[in-house]
């Protein structure tokens, strides 16, 4: 008797069982599964369907059985990779004559380098400078010439371009013209050799471009209108003038939008990156990986004429997933329920077993996951004749059970 009240008392209260693909809203086929790991290519219409941390990303399988099963992955984004290795050396001497003022340096290693990063004492300079390398300090090597380095720094800018990037070079010494009347106060440099592998980025088409340049301000502003919400993570601008110019420059994204006390809704923006518009350096603005779909770029002009914007590009690096099926079975990419934290996989710690090289997968179109409909009818207990009905059966079975105890006594 009292394992019947139990079991009764347990069916009451169950109310569902593990979470499958029906709690969440798309889904795209995946083709056919041929390897043990695969990489899923996250398709750009995606993005304006799950979390902004992409939380709710799962990988579902069907079997022969018709049981679903989860397969596990890791979210990749195809950054790019840098390293500095430092260089050790020693500065010879510094010299000044009508030309300008020498830094020579020797690098007591064979390892060629790339990279000079020179500090100065002054703070307002704008020089060219000449790099030369030797092996043996009779016959010298011209590296870079003309080249250019300099430093603002006042209540409206503070922008500092003072490393020499160069081919890889491998000397044993290398000396630094500095063309300039007033003679440079070298405080600290440094020697690397920088490598970088790079991103692999997805371009994305902008649908609306729309420059402005408001009367009563002293701003360009840029309103870029993407086609759907997408991962970006690299802003570019190709400006038309061939004069100098130090500008500036802010990027928003629309976050979300509020309602005013004229019932009309304002976009509210957050900050994306900011940075110096200049002519010395590429125009290109990396940040954070973030879905979103509408940009505004401010440029300061301060009191110069606005600068003529040929081009704006916009890419985001390629996401993807580096999946395990450990099961045959059809599978899906599936996501777009925000109340999901991320999963949790043994991938996430131990990932050295993963393949070098593997297939990807293209998934297939978007598709809206069946959702059951909801009841319309009552609940079972808003109903009082099935909710007295209940406690009745309840209320007998104790009885029963206590009488049944008492006879025993």
């Amino acid at each position: 008797m009292k394992k019947k009240i139990i079991i009764f008392l347990a069916l009451l209260v169950y109310f569902g069982t593990y979470a499958q693909m029906d709690q969440y809203a798309y889904k795209n086929i995946l083709p056919e599964i041929t390897d043990t790991w695969h990489a899923i290519s996250l398709p750009d219409e995606m993005f304006s369907k799950v979390s902004p941390n992409l939380s709710d990303i799962r990988v579902f399988g069907i079997t022969n059985k018709k049981d679903t099963i989860e397969a596990p992955y890791l979210l990749r984004l195809k950054t790019e990779k840098k390293s500095f290795n430092k260089v050790p050396f020693t500065i010879l001497n510094t010299s000044y004559n009508e030309k300008g003022t020498y830094i020579t340096m020797e690098i007591p290693t064979k390892q060629s380098i790339n990279q000079i990063h020179l500090d100065f004492e002054q703070s307002n300079f704008d020089w060219l400078i000449t790099l030369e390398g030797t092996q043996d300090r009779k016959e010298w090597y011209t590296i870079k010439e003309d080249y250019r380095i300099l430093s603002i720094k006042n209540e409206l800018t503070d922008y500092q371009f003072t490393t020499v990037r160069f081919p890889n070079a491998q000397y044993h010494y290398f000396r630094i013209l500095i063309k300039s009347i007033k003679k440079p106060v070298l405080q600290s440099a440094s020697v690397t050799r920088y490598e970088v592998k790079e991103a692999n980025y997805k371009k994305y088409n902008i649908e609306r471009l729309n420059i402005q340049n408001p009367k009563g301000t002293k701003n360009t502003i840029i309103d870029v209108n993407l086609k759907v919400p997408v991962p970006v993570s690299y802003i570019g601008l190709e400006v038309q003038e061939t004069f100098d110019y130090y500008r500036p420059i802010s990027i928003r994204y629309i976050a979300d939008s509020i309602q005013t006390k004229q019932d009309s809704w304002k976009p509210r923006y957050r900050e994306l990156g900011s940075g110096v518009l200049n002519s010395i350096e590429d125009n290109v603005f990396t940040n954070t990986s973030t879905i979103a779909q509408n940009f505004r770029i401010v440029i300061d002009n301060h009191d110069n004429q606005p600068l003529k914007i040929n081009k704006v590009i916009v890419k985001g690096y390629q996401h993807e997933l580096v999946t395990r099926f450990a099961n045959p079975g059809t599978y899906y990419l599936v996501y777009g329920n925000d109340k999901m934290k991320k999963p949790s996989y043994d991938l996430n710690h131990v990932s050295a077993k993963i393949p070098s090289e593997m297939t990807t997968l293209l998934p297939e179109i978007q598709q809206t996951i069946d959702q059951e409909e909801a009841v319309v009818t009552e609940p079972l207990f808003a109903n009082k004749i099935w909710l007295w009905g209940i406690m009745g059966i309840v209320i007998l079975l104790l009885g029963g059970f206590t009488l049944s105890m008492m006879k025993k006594k």
